[in-house]
């Protein structure tokens, strides 16, 4: 087993390179070791794989004495409501999420779907496997039992809890499902409402992912937005939704079939939960801040940011009842769902936050892109992790060449803001926590002429210290930024 395949907040690598079928088993048991639960939830994702590990993660949970509640194929989301429906000691969901159909890996959660991370315990489940622990079935312990569990209606209950469905309007969406089961659930939710669903793109389950493009479930790639856009304009859609594999991170698309960035959609749902709950905590990550902390000040809410990544999100929320959180990447935590992220909130809140407004999608983003312009996530590989951080570190020292820095406080990156000279910018450079690439995010205020040139001097920065960049610029398909702003090119 390669132990590189734990990470910061899960474990994930390539299945028959990484790891191999019983090396989930051990796993399993030094979970068990290092954790000593009584009782635990136990699912997998739509990869053809996950089956075949699962039974390895429940063979060595029973052997280890732990019962274990059968969750079957499932959604991340659905495995945090599994893990506090039923008051289980935690809970084990198979999954490589946006990863192709060759890795797989864990995302594990501890009790009240609290996630397990490298601060939480997940390194030291890596340490006892380092150590060579031998995991063999233990005779003091009598063997786990293995219930199968159908929670299904109650799941939707309590999605459908955070919206008054009849307050709908008709509209007509297309769904992209990325091979999981997101697509599903969705047209579950919207059974006897005014919502039809013109156009399906990958809404049956497929763990091999091979009619995806690229194989990769991921609606962030651009051959995959490509896609979703291509279906909203064929269709005439009012907008579309977007979901990677495991359903935990969503995705909007508007009329016009434009991507609507996650800062945009973390912004208008902090409005409707201040306006719906009152004051309180709204958490975000540094990426893109402007819209978010428009939105929360203007709300009456509680700015608070953090690192990101889940595991961090969660535990600032917990700490602070923080009444929300998004992420620029998609992620969406609310404190009525255990401070836990779900893919399918954000769907059912932006339905009915469209529908009482009486506007498109189009029409509540439309403001904060032209105030807050945005890059959008643009990632660099590098040859080794040591050219990486050289690169980090002369940006650092370059920031005076294009301004008058302040440099904010480190909380994940570099994070710096220009308020004088030429104009009002700001960027967020980081490492990733999943991949090894760098990161950045650029925005300003109110001028995209000015996004354009400083996200493309910190792109020749980058690649003069040997970085790739993997993204495309949103400009380089030729007016795409007026596109999505509803103007004349």
């Amino acid at each position: 087993m390669n132990l590189d395949i734990f990470r910061a907040y899960d474990i994930r690598g390539v299945f028959g390179a990484d790891f191999g079928v019983k090396s989930f088993y051990r796993i399993a048991c030094a979970y068990t070791d290092c954790f000593q639960p009584k009782t635990m939830a136990l699912g997998y994702d739509v990869r053809e794989s996950s089956p075949r590990l699962w039974r390895q993660v429940a063979s060595g949970l029973q052997n280890s004495g732990v019962d274990v509640l059968d969750l079957g194929r499932i959604s991340t989301d659905m495995l945090y409501f599994a893990v506090v429906h039923y008051r289980t000691d935690g809970g084990i969901m198979i999954t490589a999420s946006h990863n192709p159909a060759s890795s797989n890996g864990m995302k594990l959660v501890g009790q009240h779907a609290t996630p397990i991370s490298a601060d939480t315990g997940l390194f030291e489940v890596r340490n006892a496997i380092e150590n060579g622990f031998l995991f063999e079935q233990r005779k003091e312990y009598p063997h786990g039992t293995l219930q199968s569990i159908e929670f299904l209606d109650a799941y939707l209950s309590h999605l459908r809890s955070f919206v008054n469905l009849e307050w709908l309007l008709q509209k007509r969406i297309v769904l992209n499902a990325n091979g999981g089961l997101a697509g599903q659930i969705a047209e579950q939710l919207l059974v006897d409402t005014p919502i039809q669903v013109c156009q399906r793109l990958f809404t049956e389950p497929d763990g091999s992912f091979a009619e995806i493009p690229g194989g990769r479930p991921d609606p962030l790639r651009p051959e995959n937005r490509r896609l979703t856009t291509e279906a909203v304009r064929r269709t005439g859609a009012d907008l579309a939704v977007a979901w990677d594999a495991d359903a935990d991170r969503c995705f909007f698309f508007d009329e016009t079939g434009a991507f609507v960035e996650g800062c945009y959609i973390t912004a208008l749902l902090a409005e409707k939960i201040l306006q719906q709950r009152g004051r309180g905590g709204v958490i975000y990550d540094p990426r893109a801040i402007w819209a978010v902390e428009h939105a929360i000040l203007s709300g009456r809410g509680i700015p608070m940011l953090s690192r990101c990544g889940h595991s961090f999100i969660k535990a600032g929320m917990r700490e602070n009842k923080a009444l929300f959180a998004g992420e620029a990447s998609g992620h969406y935590y609310f404190r009525d769902n255990f401070y836990a992220d779900n893919g399918m909130i954000p769907f059912l809140l932006m339905l009915e936050y469209l529908s009482v407004k009486g506007v498109s999608l189009a029409e509540a983003v439309n403001p904060l892109r032209s105030a807050y312009p945005v890059s959008g996530e643009i990632n660099y590989s590098f040859e080794t992790d040591c050219q990486m951080r050289d690169a980090l570190a002369a940006v650092n020292t370059a920031t005076h060449c294009w301004g008058d820095p302040c440099v904010a406080t480190p909380i994940d990156g570099l994070s710096v803001r220009f308020l004088s000279g030429s104009g009002s910018w700001r960027f967020n450079l980081r490492e990733s926590n999943t991949e090894p690439l760098l990161r950045l995010n650029v925005e300003t205020i109110g001028d995209e002429d000015l996004l354009i040139e400083k996200t493309m001097d910190m792109s020749a920065k980058l690649e003069s210290f040997g970085a790739k960049r993997e993204t495309q610029f949103r400009w380089e398909s030729g007016g795409l930024i007026k596109r999505e702003l509803g103007l004349k090119s």
